[in-house]
């Protein structure tokens, strides 16, 4: 584990110790305080007012940083998978690797159609297709939801970086979902370069052979995260 000190950062991790203090008027402050934080300073200070933290990963490129870095502190955090059906046999490979490796606590989620099923009924439809939203909605929104409603979170831990999507270049480190759910992005400022000496300093692996149909490019969003 990277040293970290949660107590080297003044200001706001005095001042809001648990998640009933923490407003989207303090957010901006909040954002602040944690902008030259590393990634295990944040998930401490999320921890700290968790009651019931959730990770969410699609295990795509880059994913086990994130993974590591939360079950350094949270052991038995749990993960939550929506696995659409689609993935590449890399990244069923690599899921299974890491859920070993890291010994995650894992909780999968699957559409309620099956594959053979939608390849009948609607197939892959590009995404300027009206039966593109359809199909988001079948392989990744109603198992997410699904998921979110057993789980029941109060922080929701997740991969998103800046510079990834629009949207989430306007979210910072810490942000608040429609859900009221706080939103944490441990490793929003850094770098492909920066996550790729983060993977090899912790000897993890990494897997970009990876495919999401509801995306279908790398700078879309799925729904899951607006």
């Amino acid at each position: 584990m990277l040293p970290y000190k949660v107590d080297r950062i003044k200001g706001i991790y005095q001042k809001t110790n648990n998640l009933t203090h923490i407003t989207s008027q303090n957010l901006e402050e909040i954002n602040d305080s944690l902008k030259s934080a590393s990634p295990h300073e944040i998930i401490a200070w999320a921890l700290a007012r968790a009651k019931k933290p959730i990770i969410t990963t699609n295990f795509g490129p880059y994913s086990a940083s994130l993974l590591h870095a939360l079950v350094q502190q949270a052991p038995n955090v749990e993960v939550l998978w929506v696995d659409t059906g689609y993935n590449t046999p890399q990244t069923y490979r690599y899921a299974f690797n890491l859920i070993e490796q890291l010994q995650l606590n894992i909780h999968t989620y699957v559409p309620l159609q099956s594959v053979a099923y939608r390849n009948i009924t609607l197939g892959v439809p590009s995404v300027d297709d009206p039966k593109h939203k359809i199909f988001t909605e079948q392989v990744k929104l109603e198992p997410f939801r699904r998921a979110m409603k057993i789980h029941e979170p109060d922080v929701w831990f997740t991969n998103l970086r800046k510079g990834q999507t629009t949207h989430r270049d306007s979210i910072d480190v810490v942000s608040i979902n429609k859900d009221g759910i706080l939103k944490v992005c441990p490793f929003y400022n850094y770098s492909d370069e920066d996550i790729e000496a983060y993977l090899t300093a912790y000897s993890l692996p990494n897997e970009t052979k990876y495919y999401d149909p509801t995306k279908q490019l790398a700078n879309r969003e799925c729904g899951i995260h607006l």
